[in-house]
Formats: structure tokens, C-alpha cells, sequence
């Protein structure tokens, strides 16, 4: 099935402690470029998403953005600055002294300074890695079902402009005999206006005619055209993995041999016709590029 590389995927995973929402975004890239948005302490898991990740995408540039929210709030420690309230006693012990006032005797008194006790949340996020990861599938899940209905989509236009390609092609196969023979018509029309009153030399109208139906032979560009249109068919059909830089090739291998029709075949027809398959491959290299 193809693939397109753009896409976007959104999901969220809960427990009692943490809740994880993930979201993914990708576009175009020729390789895969994965950038991750997230807080340093989830770091440690950036190894094992970039494999979660690398299992379903192959192409494209993806944004990983996550959000962690640890639901623990009360677990957190509070530490007594011991120095700092030894030293904040001993300033108030003195200054009561020197006011003759009666020293504070409770502990309340000292909470009004500050940095006495410092409150440090839970810095230990092993356990939110199930979470993290579950929240990430799911939103690789999404990612992966719009990127594959867009290649759907996609697949359907390949086929319809290469049916298009296909028909050009056998038009201008059709019209080989009859660019020789309009060709021999025309030097057969000249050849009697210069010699006028000699006879015509049939022999030399035959050899010259034998020269321009090589000249502007062409079967061989047509059928490699056929051999490229039923690859490029067969990888359509059959795609198992990333096919867009199959695709890309044998599309530039269509462009090269419909240009060397157009320099062949010395007919105005021809001509339009090289233009509509030209028109018409480059409209499939740019759908192309966004296939995985």
C-alpha cells in the first residue's frame, strides 16, 4: 500500500500518576528525520520512541511533541535549610537581647524568612515510560491511517494519468507510417518540381525515403515507454514498503524517452502530443514526492 509521507496523529494515555498526550507531525522529507519536543527528563525514552516510531515511517520529517503531566503533587520532599534557621535563631536571639523583648517560642515565628525549607518535587519519571510510549503508539496509529489514505488517494491519480500516458503513447505509435509517408509524398512533390522535365528517379526517392524512416524512427523509445508504464504498474500494485524513489526513477526514465521522441519524429502532431505526456509526468513527479 502507498504511503504519503504528510500526516498528523494525536492520542493521550493515563494512569494514577502521570497522563501523556503526544502528538505527531510529518511532511515531506527524502529521508526520515524524526525532531522530538519534550521536556529533558524524558529524554532517557527518546531511543525506544525513535524505534517506535521507525517501525511505521521510513520517509518524511516528523515532529514528535509530548506533554507529560506527573499527577503525583504531594509526593514531593521538603528539606530544612539547617544552617539557614540556626543562623536566622541566633540573629533574632540577639536582636531580642538588644530590645530587652521576650525571645519567639514558636517554631511559626521563623516560617515569615525565607529559603528556611525548600520543597523539591519528585524528579523520578522511570515510571511514566509505559504511559509515554502508549500515548505514542496511539498517536503513531492515527498518523499511519491518514498517511495511508492519502497514498490511497494518491495511487488512484498515478493510475489515471499513467492510463492518459499509456493512450499518448499508442497514438504516437500509430503515427510513425504515417510521418514516413508524408515525408516520401513531400520529397516525391519536390523532387518533381526540380527536375521538371527529367524523369524521376524512383531508386533515389526510395533510398532517400529509407534514410528519413530511420532518422526519425522511434520504436525503440516507445517500447521501452511500455516496459516503464508496466513497471511502474507493478510497483503500484504490489508496494510492501517505500516505493517513491522506484517511482521518481522511472518517471525521469519516461521523461528522457518521450524527449527523444519529440527530437525524432520531425511532426508538428508528435510534437503536441510529447508536450501533453511531457505535462502529464511532470505532474506525476510532483505527486511523487510526497509518496514514502
Amino acid at each position: 500500500m502507498l504511503k504519503s509521507m504528510t500526516g498528523f496523529g494525536s492520542a493521550a494515555a493515563e494512569n494514577e500518576e502521570y497522563k501523556a498526550e503526544v502528538e505527531l507531525k510529518a511532511v515531506n522529507q527524502r529521508f526520515l528525520e524524526i525532531g522530538f519536543h519534550m521536556d529533558h527528563a524524558l529524554d532517557f525514552w527518546e531511543t525506544e520512541m525513535r524505534k517506535t516510531i521507525q517501525s511505521v515511517a521510513a520517509r518524511g520529517k516528523i515532529d514528535v511533541f509530548v506533554r507529560l503531566a506527573d499527577k503525583r503533587g504531594g509526593r514531593g520532599t521538603i528539606e530544612v535549610d539547617r544552617d539557614r534557621a540556626l543562623a536566622v535563631r541566633q540573629a533574632l536571639n540577639e536582636l531580642c537581647d538588644l530590645l530587652h523583648v521576650a525571645r519567639p517560642d514558636d517554631v511559626a515565628a521563623f516560617l515569615s524568612f525565607p529559603d528556611l525549607l525548600k520543597q523539591e518535587e519528585c524528579s523520578d519519571r522511570s515510571g511514566a515510560a509505559p504511559i509515554v510510549l502508549e500515548a505514542l503508539r496511539g498517536a503513531l496509529a492515527q498518523l499511519d491511517d491518514m498517511r495511508q489514505r492519502e497514498g490511497a488517494a494518491i495511487g488512484e491519480d498515478f493510475l489515471r494519468r499513467l492510463n492518459l500516458l499509456e493512450q499518448l503513447t499508442e497514438r504516437i505509435r500509430s503515427m510513425a507510417p504515417t510521418i514516413v509517408e508524408s515525408y516520401r509524398e513531400h520529397l516525391h512533390h519536390v523532387m518533381e518540381e526540380i527536375l521538371q522535365a527529367h524523369p524521376l528517379d524512383e531508386d533515389r526517392l526510395l533510398q532517400e525515403t529509407a534514410l528519413y524512416a530511420d532518422k526519425v524512427n522511434y520504436t525503440e523509445e516507445v517500447v521501452r515507454l511500455g516496459s516503464h508504464f508496466r513497471q511502474y504498474r507493478q510497483i503500484l500494485q504490489h508496494a510492501d514498503g517505500p516505493v517513491g524513489r522506484k517511482l521518481d526513477f522511472l518517471l525521469q526514465e519516461i521523461n528522457r524517452e518521450t524527449n527523444t521522441i519529440g527530437s525524432k519524429a520531425n511532426c508538428a502532431e508528435v510534437s503536441q502530443l510529447v508536450v501533453d505526456m511531457k505535462s502529464e509526468t511532470e505532474k506525476l513527479r510532483e505527486q511523487v514526492q510526497n509518496i514514502e
